[in-house]
């Protein structure tokens, strides 16, 4: 059981740090209790946030119980680590309807694929109870300034004199620190899995458990996930990839990772899915040797369509792909087509059913004669079938009321009625 699994992060490079790796691989010889923290900065959580709770299931697999701590109080205060300025400050009310969004996502997200329910608590239970001098005496004493401020985290906003740190982010340490313990006391727990990110916090947490509790406990980090070009990973060009289907539909998830560059998707294919390093290996090679397209990409869409939405969420983003790429529009299903404007398919409503008016009030062509040219050189279809010169009406829409204009292979605008 123990080293199996900590073989298994090292071999996927999902070990950034961790305080004793001997330690835990012994630690692990027996079930024990791990948890990860994620605060509300938002009602959905996005792909950062994939890691750490596939790294859980993880654990799960491996016979330990897991426990997610939602960021009721942390989030009302925002962590610092290795921000370039102050977080804005969230309200009571926006704050809490975060944590019950993000405790509803989680649960549907994970419950069906975890052998046992995970634990799932709000540290505001606890943190908003404890007196602010009691928190000064028993807490605060415990910490020094100068390991704090000697943190990288913390010394690079100490370095931007135009920013700074507020006494507020200052304290967000604190607060983590305290929910190590506290877990360590109600749950039993002895590892915090995080980001990078968290190194400090994490080690802040372990030194006061032991003071607190008199606890051993232990931290290991994930690496901060970046492109092979070194550049911030997660964000496609219409913005954060979330896992709400509401704020990134099914099809944009499946192609956001369809579109992996070739240097990053065998890394992401170690990340985020339980495809074995062996596997993962042979796949390589595979589409090393091949003449044709590589089927890594595939791979890792599908895995992670599936994980996030569902099959019948996979079945909906190959339909559209299909729909739009290879010109099967008729199969494509009313809420696919809201998916698709959801995504930011140019839209035009339209006033008449000439092909040729229609060509340019959606900009495809920039004049009639244009967009003649272009029918007559196969350049433009309709709901996936190319116009034809003789063409003069757009056709029967789909649903009685759309029309999806290609033109080429990648510009697309839905007319609507």
């Amino acid at each position: 059981m123990n080293t199996t699994l900590i073989e298994d992060l090292e071999c996927r490079g999902l070990i950034a740090q961790a305080t004793d790796i001997n330690a835990i691989k012994a630690l692990l010889c027996t079930p024990q209790v791990v948890y990860c923290g994620f605060d509300p900065t938002a009602g959905s959580l996005h792909i950062g946030h994939l890691v750490p709770l596939i790294l859980l299931k993880r654990f799960q697999d491996a016979g330990h119980r897991i426990i997610v701590l939602l960021g009721g109080a942390t989030g009302l205060i925002g962590d610092p680590s290795f921000k370039a300025i102050e977080r804005s400050l969230n309200s009571t009310t926006t704050v809490s309807n975060w944590v019950n969004e993000l405790a509803t996502q989680i649960l549907d997200l994970m419950l069906p694929k975890l052998r046992e329910p995970l634990t799932l608590v709000n540290n505001a239970d606890w943190l908003n109870e404890v007196n602010v001098i009691t928190f000064f005496r028993d807490v605060g004493k415990h910490f020094s300034i100068n390991n704090m401020l000697n943190r990288e985290s913390v010394r690079q906003r100490l370095q931007r004199p135009d920013q700074g740190i507020s006494f507020t982010e200052f304290s967000y340490s604190l607060l983590q620190s305290y929910d190590f313990a506290e877990l360590n006391r109600r749950f039993g727990c002895c590892l915090q899995v995080g980001g990078n990110d968290q190194w400090g916090n994490i080690l802040g947490g372990i030194d006061f458990t032991r003071r607190r509790n008199g606890s051993d406990v232990f931290g290991l980090t994930l690496p901060i996930i970046t492109k092979s070009d070194g550049t911030k990973f997660g964000k496609s060009e219409t913005g954060t990839v979330w896992l709400d289907a509401g704020k990134t539909s099914p099809y944009a998830f499946y192609q956001f990772w369809l579109n992996t560059p070739d240097a990053d998707v065998y890394r992401f294919l170690h990340y985020y899915t339980f495809i074995s390093c062996d596997e993962i290996a042979r796949l390589q090679a595979h589409d090393k040797s091949s003449q044709s397209k590589p089927q890594a990409q595939h791979v890792l869409a599908e895995e992670l369509t599936r994980f996030v939405h569902g099959e019948a969420g996979l079945a909906s983003a190959q339909r559209i792909s299909k729909a739009l790429f290879h010109g099967e529009v008729n199969e494509l299903q009313l809420n696919e087509i809201m998916q698709l404007q959801l995504d930011g398919l140019p839209t035009k409503q339209i006033a008449g059913l000439n092909l040729v008016d229609a060509v340019v009030q959606s900009g495809l062509a920039i004049s009639k004669r244009a967009a003649r040219e272009l029918i007559a050189e196969g350049a433009i279809s309709v709901n996936g079938k190319r116009a034809s010169t003789a063409q003069c009406q757009l056709g029967l829409p789909l649903y009685e009321k759309y029309w999806l204009l290609q033109r080429g292979r990648k510009q697309f605008v839905l007319l609507a009625a």
